[in-house]
């Protein structure tokens, strides 16, 4: 206030007011501020009874997701009970896992199929696609997955290069444009899913990776052969990894499904994607600016 003079006591005070209106300030919550969105629930369903190698793979993901959960914004529950499917109890859950198996009976395909058209999200791996009867589910295996039959397989399981063909999706989005995946023995199928209008091919086989595998019987030489995959009807992710290399012999993992800092990045941001957590995340960016 110039030209004004004030006494030592209003000086003092006036001094007072603005040290509180500083510390008030400092002390008052951002005028945009949102609330920490809870975890969203992840449900992986499992059977760990059949092929070693699928039993590793199905040991390490229930510790490797767990570990990553909290700081990812979800939480993480395991189960050989697939008739949550069936009874209700996977309606709790945003995101469902199928690690080395699908559902077996009509009522745990039904409710499956009944929890995806509400609006359910859906990771599955490797095994979780494996069929050569079809007919027998064809929602799932036709429409759904779009793959139809197993056909062949690589042998023995091998790394691969993967060639990222879509990059706006948010599960791949912070892929670079080719990758080395974790070892995995591959699996192509009867159905050819570029000529599927509803699936939306995320990375396949890079030609630089041919020859795959080790066996001359069961080496793939050329060929198409799509890894990663979405359906646009559903909020649903497929990954053709989760089998290990293993010493049979002495039931020894040589291999691990998580060895790839690229793929873990494609499950993290695919299971975020899945669960809703890609989108809170932005809508609170969106508020914050």
């Amino acid at each position: 206030m110039d030209g004004i003079r004030t006494s030592g006591p209003v000086r003092i005070a006036l001094q007072v007011l603005v040290l509180l209106a500083t510390l008030l300030g400092l002390a008052a919550p951002p005028a945009h501020a949102a609330p920490k969105a809870a975890p969203f629930k992840v449900l992986a369903l499992y059977s760990g009874t059949w092929d070693a190698a699928h039993i590793s793979f199905t040991r390490e993901a229930n510790q490797w997701f767990p570990a990553r959960a909290a700081e990812n914004g979800f939480t993480y529950t395991a189960s050989t009970n697939w008739n949550l499917l069936s009874n209700g109890g996977v309606d709790a859950y945003q995101v469902v896992l199928f690690l080395d198996d699908l559902p077996q009976s009509a009522a745990q395909r039904s409710g499956f199929e009944r929890y995806m058209r509400a609006g359910g999200g859906w990771l599955g791996f490797h095994v979780s696609a494996f069929t050569t009867e079809a007919q027998q589910w064809p929602w799932y295996h036709q429409q759904f997955l779009g793959s139809g039959n197993f056909k062949s397989n690589t042998w023995g399981p091998t790394s691969a290069t993967l060639r990222v063909e879509d990059r706006t999706h948010p599960s791949t989005g912070n892929l670079p444009a080719t990758f080395a995946s974790s070892v995995n023995e591959w699996y192509s199928w009867s159905n050819d899913l570029r000529r599927n209008p509803d699936i939306r091919i995320l990375a396949s086989i890079d030609q630089s990776s041919f020859p795959v595998g080790t066996d001359p019987n069961q080496t793939w030489y050329s060929g198409y052969y799509p890894v990663l995959w979405t359906n646009t009807k559903y909020r649903m992710l497929y990954a053709n990894v989760g089998h290990n290399a293993m010493d049979y012999a002495t039931n020894t993992p040589l291999s691990s499904t998580f060895a790839s800092a690229s793929q873990n990045r494609f499950l993290l941001d695919g299971l975020k994607w899945l669960g809703g957590a890609a989108q809170r995340d932005q809508d609170r960016s969106i508020v914050r600016s």
